[in-house]
């Protein structure tokens, strides 16, 4: 490799470093956008190239996608369940979006175990760590929707995968992000951490039954602590 490739090379990583820190620090709107590629290339003082090479890596590891026209997004891309899940998000509320998680979870974290490779179960550990580390219950719940997305895409039914993306879809409503913002105390994140490690963990060791009971003790605890705080007259 010659020098200029060695440098070409360094550069690279350096601005990847540096875009994942930006998505990492949060501050990102609702939608999880990201600036422009020149807004983004201003902000970091980096070539448009170097800066494009930098999105293609992070597109590939599945922590960005983008959509021509409108931009690149962090996460995994909405599904075309969006437009039911519009007609119906007036109608569901977030115990009902629970219920239907713990019927349609479990079952896709049991499939990723048996289908889910090495450098899949790398990126999941990424967004656990991101998910821990987030400075804001905006980022917490970003980037804890990206790993479930993730491991239902990993699991590779079509069908579930709808059934989650409609579901997924409704939670996004304001109404549920307002709900899951109070279940979110900084000792309920960690345990949450505690139980995304042990749903990772399980798919990691292709462990199809213990993916599927961590995750069912999960959404079962998340469920348990919005009903908590509806008793005590917090929501």
């Amino acid at each position: 490799m010659s020098l200029d490739d060695c440098q070409k090379s360094e550069n690279a990583s350096k601005v990847l470093a540096q875009v994942r820190q930006l998505i990492e620090a949060g501050g990102l709107d609702a939608e999880g956008k990201l600036p422009t590629e020149r807004e983004l290339a201003a902000k970091l003082n980096v070539g448009r190239r170097a800066l494009r090479r930098a999105l293609d890596a992070l597109e590939a590891e599945g922590l960005i996608w983008r959509r021509q026209g409108k931009g690149t997004f962090v996460g995994q891309p909405p599904d075309p369940a969006g437009q039911l899940a519009a007609q119906i998000s007036g109608e569901v509320d977030p115990l009902s979006v629970m219920e239907a998680r713990l019927c349609v979870e479990p079952e896709l974290a049991a499939l990723c175990a048996e289908r889910a490779t090495p450098q899949d179960v790398a990126r999941m550990r990424r967004l656990m760590e991101h998910t821990l580390n987030a400075r804001d219950a905006e980022a917490a719940e970003l980037w804890d929707g990206s790993l479930h997305r993730l491991i239902a895409r990993v699991a590779g039914n079509p069908i579930l995968l709808t059934a989650f993306a409609l579901v997924d879809e409704v939670r996004s409503n304001q109404q549920w992000q307002d709900e899951r913002d109070r279940a979110r105390s900084p000792d309920l994140q960690a345990h949450y951490g505690r139980q995304h490690t042990a749903i990772v963990d399980a798919i990691a060791a292709r462990d199809a039954k213990a993916a599927r009971r961590a995750m069912r003790q999960h959404l079962r605890h998340l469920a348990g602590a919005l009903k908590k705080l509806r008793r005590e007259g917090a929501l």
